[in-house]
């Protein structure tokens, strides 16, 4: 078995998670587009978040890939690691604001919010699967020095 193997289960949660942050981005996006919605309290705010946390998502999903093929060194792993902890900062924002975009949707436009809503659920869950899975790999010494960086 190839080491990079063993990281094919992180790149494949951590692809999920990226999916499910593809449809938030999109739908949460399409809003601008519906002349009810297009200026919706907390959209503007709530992409603030989103967008760097795509980009954490992305890299995190390039590093795990080239950790699959065999390309394993500590400063891969490292990108890794705090780009899981950025996207899961970011989340924070993102989930933050999709609150008030839901308080604040027109009655007709509330369930679309919760459709993003529960995709973006869907991302955190399947980022946080990638989190536990790769601190079971490393320990969780790996984890405490990336974020004092």
């Amino acid at each position: 078995m190839r080491q990079g193997n063993r990281w094919k289960s992180v790149a494949d949660e951590l692809e999920k998670s990226l999916y499910g942050e593809q449809i938030v981005c999109s739908m949460s996006t399409e809003l601008y587009h519906i002349p009810k919605t297009k200026k919706l309290e907390g959209n503007n705010n709530m992409h603030r978040f989103l967008v760097p946390a795509s980009y954490h998502r992305v890299t995190a999903v390039g590093s795990a890939i080239r950790m699959v093929n065999g390309y394993i060194t500590p400063s891969v792993l490292k990108t890794l690691i705090l780009c899981i902890q950025q996207a899961e900062d970011q989340d924070k924002g993102v989930r933050k604001n999709l609150k008030v975009m839901l308080k604040a949707a027109p009655e007709p436009y509330k369930p679309f919010v919760e459709n993003i809503i529960q995709w973006q659920d869907y991302a955190e869950l399947h980022l946080q699967h990638a989190k536990q899975l790769t601190m079971q790999m490393t320990g969780s010494s790996s984890w405490q020095d990336s974020s004092s960086n």
